[in-house]
């Protein structure tokens, strides 16, 4: 099965919701600098969502590069993942509009548990279909980055109850170990690439 129509509509998926999340950022009423300082929590809750969005479409095409052929089975989880990412402007748009506070923070992070699951999910569904000895799983291996992302989002969750900021931390924190495209599968497409 191709693998090009699943990897556009994902494409524009991801592009309507970036589209989505920069719309909901609202002017100010006031026409000075001093006006823009209450939405400096809601463009930092942006900016942190555009760079997750960013981060899942690139890693998306990284790992659809290494994918040589996908079933049925991979379609379901890539909407998975699509449906999850499809949150993140709302969780957004509430933890930004009410900074600091537990509930908003903590599902926020929910829904970035969710989307890293999903990807999780996917993953291993390609790699179902391509074989253990394929690009994509001999790049990932055991997947430590994505165990510890998981980890560090669950214990972000639970400190958002106690220090919704140290909850914020560790969601950038997260993103910025995934800010860098996934060095493991552009090696194992160079070593790919040379063996040919």
């Amino acid at each position: 099965m191709s693998k090009t129509r699943l990897e556009a509509f994902s494409d524009g998926v991801i592009a309507i919701l970036i589209t989505i999340m920069v719309l909901e950022l609202k002017a100010p009423d006031g026409t000075d600098l001093a006006a823009l300082r209450p939405l400096v929590p809601t463009f930092l809750a942006y900016l942190l969502s555009f760079i997750y969005l960013g981060i899942y479409w690139n890693n998306h095409h990284h790992m659809f590069q290494a994918t040589h052929h996908i079933s049925g089975g991979v379609l379901w989880p890539n909407l998975h993942l699509l449906f999850w990412l499809s949150l993140v402007p709302f969780t957004t748009s509430w933890m930004g509009e009410h900074h600091q506070e537990p509930v908003p923070t903590a599902v926020y992070g929910a829904v970035l548990l969710c989307c890293a699951v999903a990807w999780s999910i996917l993953q291993h569904c390609i790699v179902a279909v391509e074989g253990p000895h394929s690009t994509l799983a001999t790049a990932v291996g055991k997947d430590r980055k994505a165990k510890g992302s998981l980890a560090m989002y669950i214990a972000a969750i639970l400190l958002a109850f106690v220090r919704p900021w140290v909850a914020e931390a560790l969601y950038a924190a997260v993103a910025m170990v995934w800010l860098v495209p996934d060095r493991r599968i552009e090696s194992r497409l160079g070593h790919r690439a040379n063996a040919v």
